[in-house]
Formats: C-alpha cells, structure tokens, sequence
C-alpha cells in the first residue's frame, strides 16, 4: 500500500486567501522585474568609479601641468597655461603666494569647456537631472556642493588652494555645474615662492554614460514589464476564464434549476485545466447518474412496501369483521407472510443501499474463488437451500484467485445460486464452471430452467424485478438478488451478464468476469 500523501493546508498560503488568481500571476511576474529594475540603484557604483578614475586623473594632469610650469621661465608661463588648457580640455588658474590671480587660461585663449545652464536645455534633460536626485535620495548619497565662480580673483575663496598651501598635498574638491554634471578641481603647490595650480574639468561624459546606460536599462525594464503583463493576463485568461466557466456550471448543477446543465470538458485542452474539467463533468454524470438511481431506488422501495403493506392493513382490518376460524386463520397467515416479506424487504434495501459505501472503504485481498465456490456449495447442500438440484463445480486448472472482499463475492455467488435454484426444475443438475481468460478470471452459473429471453436480460438485473416463475410463493423474493450482485461485482472492477448456455441447451448461464489477482 502506498503512503498516504502530505495534507494540503491552506492555512500555509495566507497571503493567497483573499487574493485572486489573476493577481497573484501578474504579482509574481512584475515582482521578479522589480527585482531587475533594482539594478538601476548599481549603476551608481559605475558613476563613484568613473568618479574616481576621473579624481586620478584631474590630480595627474594638474601635478604634471605644475612640473612644467616650474621649470619654465615666469615669462613662458602664461603663455603655457593658455596652451595647456587647450591641450588638456580643462582651466588652470595661477596664483602666487598672495593668492593673487598671475593667470587664467580662460583668459589667456579660447575657453576649453563651458557650463551649459539648466534653464536651456531641453525637457528630456530636465528629466534626466530628476531621476539622477531621486536616485541620489533613494540610495543616500551625500549631497555634493554646486560649482559657483567667485566674483573675486583671490586664491583664498577656493578651498582646494588653502588645503594645498596648508599640507603641500595636491586636494581634489568635487561640485556640481547648474547642469547637474561633476566640476572636478585639482590644487597644486610648486615652485619655492609658494605658487599654487589650480584646475578645473568638466567631464560631461561621465554623467552622460551613466544616463546612457541607465536610459538603455529603463528601456528594457519597461519594454518586458510591459511584455510581462500581457503575457500574465494572457495566462490569467486561459486559467481563469475556464475556471470561472467551471464554477458557473458547478454553481448550476449545485442549485439544481437546470436539469440539464452541460459542464464543459475543454477537450482541446491537453494540460491540468482540461483534466480538472473533464473530471468535474465525469464526477456531475456520475452524481446526476447516483441521483437518478437514489430516487428511482426510492420510488421503486415506497411501491414496493406499499403493497404488502396494502395486503397487511386489509387482511389486519378484516379481522375484526370476520368470526370464522379457519378464514381468521388464513387471514392472520397473510399478515404473517407480509410482515416476513416486508421484513425481507427492509434487510435486502438496507443492505443494497450501504454496499457501494462500504466496498469503497474495503482494502481487498487475494480471494480463492474455487475455495470459496466449493464451501459454498458444500454449505448449501448441508441447510438443504440447493433443494433436489446437484450442484457440480467444473474447472479447467488451478489458481483462480481474483482481488476483492471474500464475504462479499460469497454473497453474489449465493444470490446466483439462489436464482438458479428457484427457476430449476426438480432433480436438475447446476454448473458451476471456472475459466480463465487473459487476465480475467470467469464463473459461470448455468441452470437448466426456461432461461432468460434476450431482451430482458438487463432488466433482471433492474431493482425489484418480478420476473419470476408463476408457480413460486409470491413475495417469496425481494427482486434484488441479482441487482446487488451486479454492484458487488462491478465494485470489484467486474462484470456480471446474462448469456445462454455455451452447450445450447435450454436454461440461463450468468457469468460473473474479475480481474485475476496476478495480472494487476
């Protein structure tokens, strides 16, 4: 037996209860993108190490500009800033040792770079310097001072000269142009009167390589976010939509108003949803098919106890009007033969009613069925209810063994025997024959009676049939004999029919076909 399988609980999925299936699809798609758009956030990695390359640099070229100014001559000087600044793309200020202002390469030649003004640029720029604060704020980036020249010349009102005057250490400041793009200064102490080199850089390049590849990203967030979700919905949709059509059915079928509700069984669909379907439309025919059954069970049981109810109530209320003895006799006769064929009744309702409940919990084991056979028999012959029949038991081999519920299978085999015997005439023979087909097991019930007729063969299998012989006691059966032994055999994966005899003699044959235990 396999173990039993892990109990579903909902309780662990709470964050699913009230949510619904289109939702949670289009949740867990657009959450995995949101994971992707968070490496926008890294990009500002990329930008401190471009940074940083850059504060490299700025220092570089301002020491080796500071190198060649001090061995040139103080009347080459000026000239070679000028030459310097267009050279290198970037602003050198000379001051002395006063900080007075000796040269301005901005003054000297054609300005290398100019900021561009905010006010100026186009909207999509505007854009851009939004997302680059609002990523700033996002991750907490300190905020960086803006670049304002001062009105006045004098060293003193750039803190990068006093730093260097104070340390002899080249000092690196970092501002903002009204751009939004990184102003890189670099000072400078050379010579021995106490010069300071002062240069300026604007490299735009870094803020737009950084725009570039975060534009790019976004585009690509945006285009399979959007992919995304029309996909999700479209997943939503062939899940959802049918389901909704399910529940609609099932709602219907539930209700009961229409008799005739079809639920679809989607048999173009191949996946879970197409099994789901096709299995709620077997189980709704299966529960109509069981309903049906149950209320023509109990109509069939209300008509049937009605009448020896009928037979009982005036033979009960006759005896009162009638003082003879012998028909008081024959009266109280017929009510005890009512009573005995109500109590039959009742026994026979009860147990054809409980059976399928009951087999669907039987775990069944092997069953020898020629053991079973040849007790049975045996037993019969012994409490005389095989009459003047003989009973022979007919097999071809060994090892009848078929799954199943040994007092159960004994119950059918004792409702054909019971058959047999009330439609066999007197010292006749009855065969009980064992065969075997290709992983089925068949016993056959042969009488020597007047034999089923061909087009009522499946209704003696019907509930509360009366085809019984015209000179048996009646109400002596309850009709249910055979239509329980159908369920028992059908509950074990068999099948139970009605044929003539093999030999063509007159007389029934029912054959009851299982499964043999070795070919499961």
């Amino acid at each position: 037996m396999s173990e039993p399988e892990q109990e579903f609980r909902p309780d662990r999925l709470l964050w699913t209860r009230r949510t619904s299936l289109t939702a949670r699809i289009l949740a867990v798609n657009i959450i995995a993108l949101g994971l992707l758009a968070g490496s926008l956030f890294y990009l500002d990695n990329y930008r401190r190490e471009l940074l940083a390359e850059r504060f490299v640099l700025a220092k570089g070229q301002a020491e080796i500009a500071a190198q060649a100014l001090s061995i040139a001559d103080r009347s080459e000087r000026r000239k070679l800033v000028g030459q310097i600044g267009i050279q290198q793309g970037i602003r050198l200020r000379l001051f002395d040792r006063r900080d007075r202002l000796i040269a301005d390469s901005f003054k000297l030649a054609e300005p290398s770079f100019t900021f561009a003004e905010a006010g100026e640029e186009p909207w999509y720029q505007h854009a851009a310097r939004a997302l680059d604060r609002g990523m700033d704020f996002v991750l907490g980036a300190p905020p960086i001072p803006d670049h304002v020249e001062p009105e006045e010349t004098s060293g003193k009102l750039w803190p990068e000269v006093a730093e260097t005057r104070r340390t002899r250490i080249t000092a690196i400041r970092h501002r903002n142009a009204p751009d939004g793009t990184p102003v890189i200064s670099a000072a400078v102490a050379f010579g021995q009167r106490g010069d300071v080199l002062l240069t300026t850089q604007n490299p735009t390049d870094i803020t737009q390589n950084v725009r570039d590849a975060r534009q790019t990203l976004a585009i690509i967030v945006g285009a399979a976010l959007l992919v995304s979700i029309q996909l999700s919905l479209f997943l939503a949709r062939t899940i959802v939509l049918p389901l909704r059509e399910l529940v609609r059915a099932a709602v219907r079928v539930r209700l009961g108003r229409d008799r005739e509700v079809v639920v679809p069984r989607l048999p173009e669909r191949r996946d879970e949803i197409g099994l789901l379907a096709r299995a709620v439309s077997d189980m709704t025919t299966a529960l109509r098919q069981r309903i049906d059954a149950v209320e023509s069970f109990a109509a069939d049981v209300a008509h049937e106890i009605k009448n020896p109810l009928a037979s009982l109530q005036s033979a009960l209320e006759s005896l009162d009007k009638v003082e003879n003895p012998e028909i008081r006799s024959q009266l109280m006769a017929i009510a005890a033969h009512d009573v005995k064929r109500i109590d039959r009744l009742v026994t026979e309702i009860s147990e054809a009613s409980r059976i399928d409940a009951e087999l669907s919990r039987t775990e069944f084991e092997p069953v020898d069925i020629v053991r079973l056979v040849t007790a049975l028999v045996a037993a019969r012959d012994e409490r005389g209810e095989n009459g003047s029949c003989t009973v022979t038991i007919n097999r071809d081999g060994h090892g009848y063994v078929v799954p199943g519920d040994a007092a159960r299978l004994e119950r059918v085999l004792e409702n054909l025997l019971d058959n047999a015997v009330s439609f066999s005439p007197p010292h006749s023979q009855i065969a009980i024959t064992l065969s075997r087909e290709p992983g089925r097991i068949l016993t056959a019930v042969a009488d020597e009676g007047p034999g089923i007729p061909s087009d009522v063969r499946e209704r003696v299998f019907e509930r509360f049939n009366s085809l019984r012989p015209v000179d048996e006691d009646f109400g002596s059966h309850s009709g249910l004999g055979l239509a329980i032994a159908r369920t028992i055999v059908e509950a074990h994966g068999g099948t139970l029919s009605a044929t003539d005899k093999p030999d063509g003699t007159p007389g029934a044959c029912l054959i009851i076909d299982l499964p043999d235990w070795e070919s499961r």
